[in-house]
């Protein structure tokens, strides 16, 4: 099946004319501007790619769509169980229940309660969105042995573990719950090939089934692997290039 035929016809994630720009209020209310004019869909089974140099604006664009960063003009519109939402003008809960329901989000770093096991972490976010325990368990335990964490490991806290195990933890845990988008943030980072190869199996899983994927990757080979098309942040650039 040709990729045009998997695409879903209307984009999961529209982002429209979006602007940022940051206000240093401790120097008498300087602005950095960071990006200007940034428009790009993501539709379901595609990975986008953000592509350009570091301090080119990936991040702050990722961070907008999940809505940890505000916007100060334009819109991003994400398609969902309750319809489409715009982040850029989303209340506080609205952003939290779309997180709940369609936005997953991969970081380089692991986040979890001390002293809770591991799988219990993996497992969390398919509790909330409505799993029962047991199919929750099984889709973590799933992704866990694909991601090479031993079976013995997981009824430990994540926080004895490398900064790998950390990392293929947290992957596990972005992908434990179905959702309609996956902002994915350098998820292989300071991985090893072995374990690259497994999160570009995950990504392709995800793609085929109809998921939509943004990404920021700095590996080039795990890049071209997983994207469908690259878009050039440093074309939104806003005067001075910011984080």
């Amino acid at each position: 099946m040709s990729e045009a035929m998997t695409l879903s016809a209307e984009p999961v994630l529209a982002v429209r004319d979006v602007a940022k720009r940051f206000v240093m209020h401790l120097r008498d209310g300087l602005e950095i501007p960071v990006v200007d004019h940034v428009s790009f869909d993501v539709r379901g089974g595609e990975c986008v790619v953000l592509g350009g140099p570091s301090g080119a604006g990936k991040s702050s664009i990722l961070k907008m769509v999940f809505g940890n960063y505000g916007v100060d003009r334009g819109a991003i519109r994400i398609g969902g169980p309750a319809g489409v939402v715009d982040v850029a003008t989303a209340t506080p809960r609205e952003i939290l229940a779309l997180r709940r329901s369609t936005i997953g989000y991969v970081s380089q770093f692991l986040r979890a309660v001390p002293r809770v096991a591991t799988i219990d972490v993996v497992m969390e976010p398919a509790l909330a969105q409505g799993d029962d325990a047991a199919t929750a368990r099984a889709r973590a335990g799933d992704l866990l042995t694909r991601l090479h964490v031993p079976e013995r490991l997981w009824g430990l806290a994540p926080a004895t573990f490398s900064g790998g195990e950390q990392q293929r933890v947290n992957i596990a845990r972005g992908l434990v719950a179905r959702r309609a988008l996956l902002l994915l943030d350098e998820p292989t980072a300071s991985l090893d090939a072995a374990n690259r190869a497994a999160v570009v199996e995950l990504i392709e899983a995800e793609k085929a089934a109809g998921v939509a994927l943004l990404g920021i990757f700095h590996d080039t080979d795990v890049r071209d692997r997983v994207a469908t098309r690259i878009v050039d942040v440093t074309t939104f650039a806003a005067g001075r290039i910011a984080a």
